[in-house]
């Protein structure tokens, strides 16, 4: 693995830590090689393989049921497909 795949992953890790207002260090103990059809950096994955493997975070306003958000989602990302990992019910 070369020293530029470490840097590109340790710089998505240290953007993740600011993202949430952590302060460390990291620290690499060793660079081994990874086959890239088994993931790759978060921030260079490809679109579609994002939409096909990703998770969506949906501020479902009031009116639409559970079912009809995850039918528009399959038909807005042409993915056959999708579910929801509970409830959609808007904050009372």
């Amino acid at each position: 693995m070369s020293s530029d795949v470490v840097k590109r992953g340790l710089a998505f890790i240290e953007w993740l830590d600011r993202l949430g207002n952590v302060n460390r260090r990291w620290l690499v103990k060793s660079e081994d090689a990874t086959d890239p059809r088994y993931g790759c950096i978060p921030t260079e994955r490809p679109i579609e393989e994002a939409v096909r493997k990703g998770l969506l975070v949906i501020d479902k306003p009031p009116g639409p049921t559970s079912h009809e958000v995850v039918a528009w989602i399959k038909r807005m990302f042409n993915v056959e497909r999708a579910g929801h990992g509970g409830t959609l019910e808007p904050n009372p």
